[in-house]
């Protein structure tokens, strides 16, 4: 290094900063910090720019970087001074950087070169290689840029941008940050905060959502398909999915690869994919693990765009399988390329434009509306089938197997945008994401519903599935699906009988049900089962008899549908009687139940799903809109209309704002933690909860803690009268009969009497002196932490049955203003708070904003592992906290938080 350079501290080369990242084509971009070792190819970078970005980044020709700029740009600290290269393979195709600038506006020289002068703000550049540009690159440079500033203490970008540099400039005023403009001499002076903002949030999930999904159409979409390990032999996986690539009629070239053959099925073969002569979309790769390394080579010198690897033996073998999967994704993403699998069954899309099935199951469904999500290879092809039987048409299969890369998530990206799609099944055993599946999930379910069955309820996952994934406790699955609108239902049956319905019927607009059938005892189990979904019935059932002809069971279900007191929904019951098959009441029920505007089900006793009598035929021969589903008891249709009418009344609820609080100071908060330590966890003394609390707004009833009878006398004379005593040790003070309590203390006398009794139940003289808050209900809100999930906010009531039943409530992490109104209200204990029986209800606006400002603390402050706020009493004066524990600790991982990044 020259003497006239100064020394560089030497920092740890920041690894958590790389991350691969899915461009707006959807295409896969590894994005890493700069070290020295990258000057050759920096070289290499600068020389395939054309003359006019050189001109827009340098504000000059520039036409090569000087020995003395290339050490300046490759030596960084990863402090005040940051660089990041977008990678293709081993070419950089794109630069983003920020230099630090002291307060005076010089710029700031290398931490340790002897300057005092602190820096909290930065000037930022990038530079795309002409060939990545329009790909949204400079977008994600300036997103980890910001994170990587924010991290490192600074506050604050600045940029100088040519005023026909109409493409950085986009990027900047497109960000969602607030930027301040500056104009003179034909250059652009931009500032702005680099804290993220509402806008830059939406904006980032935006592009996040646009980019995910266009790499997920990628895949389902192939204008040509390989495979890679094809045969002859009818045993091997290579042969199955071949046979049902060409059975199905794909639209584009099938491509058998396989060394040894010249065809196989009679279709030309290759020794290797390199040497197919076109370009190849997608490769099934259906080889032993031991020769995935070989294989990879060559689809990464081919450039094919998507990989579905079928093959097991990676980490659902665990041992150096886990090893080799992840070596495979990531030479895979540093390549452009996504994978599906391993050991998946496949993908599939049916749209005839398509008609794609790279899967091991022979028969797909026809062409539908519904996209299916499936992480099980081995109970794929049972799925595929059932779906089949029942006349459910999909839009899109995915069967992803150990989820190495693509996930649910990805696919719900992608089916929000779908027009094809309108309802999204999804066959759960682990989390990849779970915070970014509730913020996905909670968008989608808005205008499409989505269905989900969750496995390892009581068991937990597979010891194979464990590294696929984060399995996360049943109550935070629970609250994670209420929240997001999600149907959750427990078994693979459930999921088609509320899918059948969602899909050709339309939601129902509230909780009246008719009934109409030739059973009266049949009309009665639906009665009851209407009663116990929470339902209700729209007047009397309607029996025509079991001998009526076809025209009176039609005449029967259509002047219900038309009279003027409309149902929000019917079901229909015919139980055939002797000798009469059923098709002729079929046939007129469909026809009677057509527009009728409102979900009509039946309960043909003899026929499951939608069968050909009951279906409103498409030009396609498969069922449509209208198409009326048959359960096979009572009980599953009322239970799938159950199901559906609440997730209509979910979606016709607020979505609620994410709201910041008034009377909050972050950064004394963040300052207060930090003073504890970034190491062990740390429980808050009682002053410093008080002092962390009150940042947010959280005021604690005033209290002392004392030892001795004077000194508690002294405290209430302090606090003031009335005064509540309460021992130290939570066994005593927590207890439902109260013993470890004195309530309404009036005076001195009353003080030392109740200390005695205290002093002699704990053997200690330590007490807690409080002033009285207003007599309320007992109430716990809590932060309890899923080390896989993250943090969830808990309400539930006080008491002793309260406790034994575990009646609490849960949401994920962001609460809006909904997700407070209803968590208090979710308990079964909630009505002692609303008026039951006729007592005063309490303040349930100070009971929300309490959890909306523990919301926000915890979010704010990562550091937060648990939280609990008890008792607060709620009473129609407010919500008074009176005692309160909080542990702080190493900040977790927190996924889906930072700028865009792939798991």
């Amino acid at each position: 290094m020259p003497d006239d350079q100064p020394q560089q501290r030497t920092h740890p080369y920041p690894r958590h900063w790389e991350a691969d990242v899915v461009a707006s084509d959807g295409g896969i971009v590894h994005l890493r910090p700069i070290s020295p070792d990258d000057a050759d190819m920096l070289l290499a970078f600068h020389g395939k720019l054309s003359d006019r970005t050189r001109y827009l980044r340098y504000f000059g020709p520039y036409p090569r970087i000087s020995p003395r700029d290339l050490e300046r740009f490759t030596v960084v600290d990863h402090r005040s001074r940051v660089a990041f290269l977008a990678m293709l393979g081993d070419e950089i195709i794109a630069v983003g950087r920020y230099e630090g600038l002291t307060p005076d506006g010089g710029a700031a020289v290398q931490e340790g070169a002897g300057t005092d002068k602190p820096v909290t703000s930065a000037e930022v550049a990038f530079v795309v290689r002409d060939d990545h540009q329009a790909r949204g690159l400079g977008s994600i440079l300036l997103e980890h840029l910001a994170a990587a500033a924010r991290e490192n203490g600074l506050s604050r970008f600045e940029a100088e941008v040519l005023v026909e540099n109409h493409a950085m400039v986009r990027v900047f005023r497109e960000a969602g940050y607030q930027v301040k403009r500056a104009f003179a001499e034909g250059v652009l002076h931009l500032e702005f905060d680099v804290d993220p903002t509402e806008k830059s949030i939406a904006v980032r999930d935006s592009r996040e959502q646009a980019a995910e999904a266009r790499s997920v159409a990628n895949l389902l979409h192939p204008a040509s398909v390989a495979v890679i390990g094809a045969s002859a032999d009818a045993t091997k996986l290579g042969h199955a999915v071949l046979t049902n690539l060409l059975l199905a009629g794909f639209t584009g070239p099938v491509y058998p690869v396989n060394p040894d053959a010249r065809s196989v099925r009679g279709v030309r073969a290759y020794p290797s994919v390199i040497d197919i002569p076109d370009e190849v979309d997608l490769a099934v790769v259906a080889v032993p693990a031991a020769n995935i390394d070989e294989v990879m080579d060559s689809c990464l010198a081919k450039g094919v765009k998507a990989l579905v690897v079928i093959s097991s033996g990676f980490a659902d073998a665990g041992g150096g399988g886990k090893v080799a999967e992840r070596r495979l994704v990531a030479e895979a993403r540093a390549h452009g390329m996504r994978v599906v699998g391993p050991n998946a069954l496949g993908v599939a899309n049916p749209a005839a434009a398509v008609r794609l099935n790279a899967t091991l199951a022979p028969a797909l469904p026809g062409p539908g509306r519904t996209g299916f999500f499936c992480q099980s290879g081995a109970l794929g092809t049972a799925i595929l089938a059932n779906a089949r039987s029942r006349g459910l048409g999909l839009s899109s299969f995915v069967s992803a197997g150990n989820r190495a890369d693509v996930s649910g998530n990805d696919l719900m990206q992608y089916w929000q945008t779908d027009p094809g799609t309108d309802q999204v099944l999804l066959y759960l055993e682990t989390f990849g994401n779970p915070r970014k599946f509730a913020r996905v999930a909670r968008r989608l379910a808005r205008t499409k519903p989505i269905v989900a069955v969750k496995s390892g309820r009581h068991t937990g996952p597979l010891p194979s599935l464990a590294s696929v994934g984060a399995q996360i406790d049943e109550s935070s699955v629970q609250a994670l699906f209420e929240q997001s609108g999600v149907i959750r239902v427990q078994t693979l049956p459930q999921l088609f009988d509320t899918a059948l319905l969602l899909a050709y019927q339309p939601l129902p607009s509230g909780r009246r049900v008719a009934v109409v059938g030739n059973s009266t005892a049949v009309n009665l189990l639906v009665t009851d089962g209407l009663l116990d979904e929470g339902l209700e019935l729209a007047g009397d059932t309607v029996d025509v008899g079991t001998q009526a002809p076809p025209e009176a069971f039609a005449e029967a279900v259509r002047s219900r549908l038309e009279g003027a007191d409309q149902p929000d929904a019917l079901i229909a019951v015919f139980v055939p009687p002797v000798a009469v098959e059923g098709t002729a009441h079929a046939n007129a029920l469909r026809d009677a139940a057509d527009g009728a505007g409102i979900p009509v089900l039946a309960v043909f006793l003899a026929a499951e799903g939608i069968p050909a009598e009951l279906s409103v035929r498409q030009a396609d021969g498969t069922p449509g809109r209208g198409s009326v589903p048959s359960y096979a008891s009572p009980e599953r249709a009322t239970a799938a209309l159950g199901r559906v009418t609440r997730y209509a009344e979910w979606r016709d609820t607020p979505v609620g704002e994410f709201v910041v609080p008034d009377g909050i100071d972050t950064e004394r908060a963040r300052r207060l933690v930090a003073s504890f330590g970034p190491d062990a966890a740390h429980e808050l003394t009682d002053p410093e909860a008080v002092e962390l609390l009150a940042c947010y707004g959280l005021d604690v009833v005033t209290f002392r803690q004392v030892t001795g009878a004077d000194a508690a006398v002294v405290a209430a004379e302090e606090v003031g009268y009335p005064v509540v005593i309460k021992t130290t040790g939570e066994q005593w003070r927590h207890r439902g009969d109260f013993v470890g309590v004195r309530l309404d203390l009036v005076s001195p006398d009353a003080v030392r009497g109740a200390h005695a009794e205290l002093s002699r139940l704990t053997g200690s003289d330590e007490v807690y002196v409080q002033r009285m808050a207003p007599k309320g209900s007992s109430c716990k809100i809590e932060v309890v932490e899923d080390p896989s999930f993250g943090s969830l906010i808990a309400f539930g009531l006080s008491g002793m049955a309260t406790e034994l039943l575990g009646d609490r409530a849960y949401r994920v992490l962001p609460v809006s203003t909904e997700d407070a109104k209803r968590l208090i209200r979710a308990p079964r204990a909630a009505p002692l708070l609303t008026g039951y029986r006729g007592t005063e209800p309490v303040d349930t606006d100070a009971l929300e904003d309490l959890v909306l400002r523990i919301g926000r603390l915890t979010e704010d402050i990562p550091q937060i592992r648990s939280l609990a706020l008890n008792p607060v009493l709620a009473s129609p004066d407010g919500a008074f906290v009176t005692g309160a524990r909080v542990t702080v600790g190493p900040v977790p991982d927190r996924r889906d938080t930072g700028p865009r990044r792939l798991r």
